[in-house]
């Protein structure tokens, strides 16, 4: 921040607390921003200012909300590819063991290669590009390509189904798909090709298909038979160092990727980001907020349908080298994988989510520590206090812990880490620099430390808000996602506490808290608790509607839990669990009902889905099961004997 220090802007000066920074990059956001893009070396022509125009609103262009730097022409691609040729920048592995490097000259060569080809087909800014991949080489590759000419990416992972595909590309209408023939998970390979063919039939706009080879050596005429406009992949990038064509500049808000909310309530809702507030977010986080350097080396196990692929991927162009792994997190033939992986190649950043530190402490695994690793971050879901104890007691001690949280809808963090501030156990240590983050009562009033949790809001705009929603030319899509219930706020439907020393703690989703007699209670709290319970491996928790002795609505908790092989679950268990809750949250955390499952349902990036699970114990239906890794896990929840019972356990 020393840069920012000295630009003029009446910035605090460089040694002064992470606290007066925030506070003066939220009071003087155009300041900020427009310093930020002047030293954070990106590659851009045109005019600084202004900053934005249009109103200041936190709303949707189209009703009043502003654009960021019209003046201002870039390309993403440009950005991520600048610098030296011979640098290495990226590492990927994958479960079966095998490991690829690629220098910047490499990469953009490839990258160049792609572009051409989209070119000769026509495909102009805008266009839409798909990608239906695992997490490879490849797939930065495409993504790069499609940015360099202006056109826009959008991906989903190869363990999509068929209409879970359907129901994401089919909206954006892609000229160009990009698919491998299978994927690598849990020991199992996994040939998609099929799903290929009935996803092509099922998008009318596809011309072209461009076919990757991941589990075969090659793709062949018999691979290709049957999907129409279908090519390898390697007849593709034959033509990489031949001349290349210009990056096409373009406007900063100019559309870069869209990308899909879950879609477990229905179809999925397509928010559509630009390349400029991506790129300047992006660059934000990594560099002020995770201290990356060049040449560092930055590890997040994700798949191609999160956004943090696409956190990740931005790396590059902070010079970054980034490692891709594709395969399942806890491998079966070695569950340790991650971690060998992560010393091996001297990762510096190792981003996870929390679920995966606490199945690794669940598995037993002491990785111990690694002299390269600094900064472990993690998102997905709260991180628990005792996650914090495992990775300072078995991973490295005193190594940093980021907690981060925001999501697709901003494709970047409202809250994270930052260098100088101290780690505390269970909490995110800050808001994002120039992130107007309050914490709300239902009444719209702000809650400070001490007072509870409520809503996460952002009351002022940043760059990298959606520029639109797909198909929602009046803006009324995009406004009743996140505006509707706070007027002129951004309600992002998280339940978050603020700490006594102006820290975070994320108790679960506002939208799946309890509230069982008035009293409303975050999922979040109940998993730290349950889940530190010998023999339980994960659990999920849910509000089962039930009329009270009056005949008015009340809502009893039922957990659900999966146990460890062999483990059964009886009384002596149930008691436990409800004990250690009753001791570490209240009485009012206990559930009423506790339950054995084999199986909890998620999303197909890893989330436990809270809201599809009520939905089913209460006989209603799941509009989008096509948006589940495990829809099948769900009619275990359905007509349980234990849910017809009233439960007189007395809490």
């Amino acid at each position: 921040m020393a840069h920012l220090a000295e630009s003029g802007t009446g910035a605090p000066d460089a040694a002064a607390p992470y606290t007066a920074w925030h506070r003066w990059s939220g009071d003087q956001r155009e300041e900020f921003w427009g310093a930020w893009l002047a030293y954070a070396a990106v590659q851009w022509e045109g005019a600084a200012r202004p900053v934005a125009t249009g109103g200041h609103a936190m709303a949707p262009v189209q009703r009043g909300g502003p654009r960021w730097f019209p003046g201002v022409r870039l390309n993403f691609a440009e950005n991520l590819l600048a610098g030296a040729d011979a640098d290495r920048v990226m590492i990927a592995r994958d479960e079966r063991g095998r490991r690829r490097e690629l220098a910047r000259g490499e990469l953009r060569a490839s990258a160049a290669a792609f572009a051409r080809m989209l070119l000769d087909l026509g495909v102009q800014p805008g266009d839409r590009v798909a990608g239906y991949l695992p997490n490879i080489p490849e797939t930065v590759v495409a993504m790069l390509g499609t940015a360099w000419v202006g056109a826009v990416w959008t991906s989903c992972s190869p363990d999509f189904g068929v209409q879970g595909v359907l129901d994401r590309f089919g909206q954006v209408g892609p000229r160009v798909l990009v698919c491998a023939d299978g994927y690598q998970y849990a020991g199992k390979s996994i040939d998609i090709l099929p799903r290929v063919k009935a996803v092509v039939a099922g998008l009318p706009s596809v011309e072209r298909v461009v076919v990757v080879p991941f589990l075969r050596d090659v793709i062949g005429d018999a691979e290709l038979a049957g999907i129409r406009g279908a090519v390898p992949w390697g007849s593709v990038v034959a033509g990489a160092g031949q001349a290349e064509p210009a990056f096409e500049r373009l406007v900063f808000d100019h559309p870069l990727y869209v990308m899909y909310s879950s879609g477990t309530t229905g179809l999925p809702k397509c928010m559509v980001h630009g390349a400029g507030g991506t790129l300047l977010q992006h660059l934000k986080e990594h560099r002020l907020h995770c201290d990356i350097t060049p040449g560092e080396r930055v590890f997040y196990f994700t798949t191609c349908g999160w956004m943090m692929w696409n956190w990740l991927v931005t790396a590059l162009a902070s010079g970054g080298t980034i490692v891709l792994y594709d395969g399942a997190p806890l491998p079966p033939a070695e569950p340790g994988l991650l971690w060998r992986m992560a010393a091996e190649e001297r990762v510096n950043v190792f981003g996870t989510s929390a679920k995966f530190l606490a199945a690794s402490e669940k598995a037993g695994l002491a990785p111990g520590a690694s002299g390269s690793l600094r900064l472990i971050l993690s998102t997905g879901s709260p991180l628990a206090d005792y996650s914090f104890d495992y990775v300072w007691r078995e991973v490295k001690p005193g190594v940093r812990i980021a907690s981060i949280s925001g999501g697709t809808d901003l494709i970047s963090c409202f809250m994270l880490g930052h260098p100088t501030l101290p780690v505390r156990r269970g909490e995110l240590q800050c808001a994002g620099l120039a992130m107007a983050v309050e914490v709300w009562d239902d009444q719209g009033r702000p809650l400070g430390p001490g007072d509870g949790p409520g809503e996460l809001v952002c009351t002022a705009p940043f760059p990298s808000m959606p520029v639109a929603f797909w198909n929602d030319p009046d803006g009324s899509k995009y406004h009743d996602a996140y505006f509707s219930r706070f007027p002129g706020t951004w309600r992002h439907g998280d339940w978050v506490e603020i700490t006594a020393s102006g820290g975070y703690v994320v108790h679960g989703r506002s939208d799946a808290t309890l509230n069982p007699g008035g009293v409303r209670i975050g999922t979040a709290e109940i998993y730290r608790e349950v889940e530190q319970v010998d023999g339980v491996v994960e659990s999920v928790v849910v509000g089962q509607e039930m009329p009270d002795s009056r005949g008015a609505t009340d809502v009893r908790i039922v957990l659900f839990v999966r146990l460890a092989d062999g483990r059964v679950l009886d009384d002596a268990l149930r008691e436990a669990i409800r004990a250690r809750l009753r001791a570490n949250a209240s009485p009012h955390h206990v559930p009423r009902v506790i339950a054995q499952v084999r199986d909890i349902p998620r999303t197909i990036s890893g989330k436990i889905t809270e809201i599809a699970i009520r939905e089913v114990i209460h006989g209603r239906p799941v509009k989008n099961t096509e948006a589940m890794a495990n829809p099948e896990a769900l009619e275990e929840f359905r007509g349980r004997e234990e849910l017809r019972v009233a439960n007189d356990y007395d809490k």
